[in-house]
């Protein structure tokens, strides 16, 4: 059994400690905001914040995750308006959408350090997050929207 503090609630799973966080997240607790894409870590479809910072929840077992402040993507605003989501709308970023609760999870932990990011430090944050879509440059748009709206 291990407590996970996820979105601001407690819950107590029982799983193994070395089970895949990605998994308890969506299969254990039903937050399917959170994609699984490449199960390596490398893709950033499952990214979510472990005390504000972006982590690959496939590549983080439940005992990582015990004793910090998870949030996924259902965590990021209660009615999903937070800034970046918004921003996402408004600049049409997604296109099949898979990856995208990844993409505004990195995106949020970048504007949570830096609130007025250069497209330099735009591109080299978000470089790890993988679209097949090729939507780069909305998701840019976006979060530099984000930046000055929100």
């Amino acid at each position: 059994m291990a407590t996970l503090h996820i979105n601001g609630t407690p819950y107590t799973v029982d799983a193994d400690l070395e089970a895949p966080l990605l998994w308890v997240i969506r299969e254990r607790l039903g937050l399917t905001g959170t994609k699984f894409g490449c199960g390596i870590g490398e893709c950033g479809a499952c990214t979510v914040h472990f005390d504000g910072s972006a982590v690959r929840s496939c590549s983080k077992t439940v005992d990582d995750a015990a004793g910090r402040e998870i949030t996924t993507i259902e965590g990021l605003h209660p009615e999903g308006r937070h800034p970046l989501q918004l921003a996402w709308i408004a600049e049409q970023v997604p296109q099949c959408g898979y990856c995208q609760s990844g993409q505004i999870m990195q995106a949020a932990a970048l504007l949570a350090q830096n609130p007025d990011p250069t497209n330099e430090e735009i591109v080299t944050w978000m470089a790890g997050n993988l679209c097949r879509c090729a939507t780069y440059l909305r998701i840019k748009r976006a979060i530099k929207r984000a930046a000055r709206e929100g």
